[in-house]
């Protein structure tokens, strides 16, 4: 019997060979919490992950959506970002559960989509070094842990090569406000790592692609220090 992450009630996991030959992790969540869970599928944009198939036609150009299709538009962010890929939509379940792990100190809860994560990246990104998105020190000193840092627990280590300088919480600002961050130099580069980077492909862990704008501030950074491409994997879009 185990517990689930969400709720908390005990429950059973269904038999099956491969929980038998214990070829499958245990279950963290119960069914029906698992269920509110809606993984991204169907037709998705190439450039960060966005269900088409439930898009407005006039918000999707080709294979990517609107948004995608302007942030390439702009000489100045067209070549920052080679695409997100997320692994679930951005629902209300998964809204209150990313909240819980973020502002009530449920760290644990990152070691369920952290396994989500390993997969992901040797599918997608495998040869990429992954690189966490950096919390500003005062952030650091509320929340007490990275969530970036725990869910790349068991599949990478903490690269500890951005550092982000304190600001208004992304959360509080609407989404004109966002994308007009671009701009911002709202991290900066530890030189003394710089040699890591140049030359080498690097993959962005986040929670939550929202408009985009903080993973193309980081791979801003990091492309002007050498790096060849920058990428991201997050938990929602």
């Amino acid at each position: 019997m185990s517990r689930c992450l969400h709720c908390h009630e005990p429950f059973f996991e269904k038999a099956s060979w491969h929980k038998l030959l214990m070829l499958d992790p245990p279950a963290q969540l119960c069914s029906d919490c698992e269920s509110k869970l809606v993984e991204i599928g169907g037709k998705r944009c190439y450039g960060c992950s966005r269900s088409l198939d439930s898009l407005p036609i006039q918000y999707v150009k080709g294979d990517e959506c609107s948004d995608c299709w302007n942030w390439k538009q702009q000489a100045y962010t067209r070549d920052l970002l080679e695409r997100n890929v997320s692994l679930y939509q951005y629902n209300s379940f998964l809204k209150e559960w990313l909240a819980t792990y973020k502002y009530r100190g449920d760290a644990i809860i990152a070691s369920f989509f952290a396994e989500k994560f390993a997969i992901l990246y040797k599918n997608e990104f495998n040869g990429y070094i992954p690189i966490e998105i950096p919390l500003s020190k005062e952030r650091l000193l509320q929340r007490g842990f990275n969530q970036s840092v725990l869910l790349m627990q068991g599949w990478a280590e903490e690269a500890g090569l951005l550092m982000r300088h304190s600001g208004e919480k992304q959360s509080k600002k609407n989404r004109k406000q966002r994308i007009a961050q671009v701009e911002n130099q709202s991290f900066q580069m530890k030189l003394e790592k710089k040699s890591l980077i140049v030359g080498k492909n690097i993959v962005l862990v986040d929670d939550i692609y929202t408009t985009g704008t903080t993973v193309r501030q980081a791979a801003r950074v990091l492309k002007d220090h050498g790096a060849n491409r920058v990428a991201s994997i997050t938990v929602a879009r």
